[in-house]
């Protein structure tokens, strides 16, 4: 070997240094891992105990706790009466004084008066006004109610108006149920009784009273233009009374 070879030759390296560093460094960090390990197990140890530690129901009261004047607070009671106290309490310091409750009074609008119905007055049925008492003169008879004849038609025989007719008998308010057969006797109006004489026939007496002889025919309910000697004819008004 040359001397210029052994003068830039490199000493070997025979420091251990590096080797102590890793094996530190190593230890250090088992260390750490080993302490996580520890503090994470007696967490999980403490919720373990936590969750299966049994609830107590036994209603113990809880201790108070001293404040910082070394004194225990009472705790607060939520019995009914307390609840009702506090209400009670909480009532009285909305209560109004006497003043104030004046002035309510007096800004609050007055309640209008509830009008009263008005009552309509009841209305009565018009009564039916009586007819008035006529007297057409004449001869008053009587006429017996027979089968089968009305009110209207009667008056239509005596050539005589309805109201005549009603005036006539006021004693009858029901044309309808007050007139019976054979039982009702209505008072009649007629111009004249007339007695048949020698040489009557119904002509010559239609022209002596100034009626026809139909009206004469019909009031003393004839079929055929003929008087018996001595009977009694029925004479109507020329006109309706």
């Amino acid at each position: 070997m040359s001397e210029n070879e052994n003068r830039n030759r490199r000493p070997e390296e025979t420091s251990k240094l590096p080797y102590l560093s890793l094996a530190v460094l190593v230890l250090v960090i088992s260390g750490l891992l080993y302490v996580g390990y520890e503090y994470i197990a007696d967490d999980a140890a403490d919720v373990d105990q936590l969750l299966n530690t049994p609830l107590d129901t036994t209603g113990r009261e809880l201790q108070p706790i001293p404040n910082e004047n070394g004194q225990f607070n009472q705790p607060k009671s939520t019995t009914p009466s307390t609840l009702e106290g506090e209400n009670t309490a909480s009532d009285d310091n909305t209560t109004t004084t006497p003043a104030e409750k004046e002035e309510t009074l007096a800004t609050k609008p007055p309640k209008p008066e509830e009008e009263e119905p008005v009552k309509k007055p009841e209305e009565k049925e018009p009564e039916k006004p009586k007819p008035a008492a006529v007297d057409p003169g004449g001869v008053e008879i009587t006429h017996t109610v027979q089968s089968g004849e009305t009110f209207y038609g009667i008056a239509n025989r005596y050539n005589l108006k309805s109201n005549t007719l009603k005036g006539l008998n006021p004693n009858i308010q029901d044309e309808t149920k007050d007139v019976k057969s054979g039982v009702t006797r209505i008072k009649i109006r007629v111009q004249a009784v007339h007695t048949v004489g020698a040489g009557d026939i119904l002509r010559v007496v239609a022209d002596k009273y100034g009626v026809t002889v139909e009206q004469i025919m019909a009031a003393n309910k004839k079929t055929e233009n003929f008087a018996e000697r001595g009977e009694k004819l029925v004479i109507p008004f020329p006109a309706k009374q």
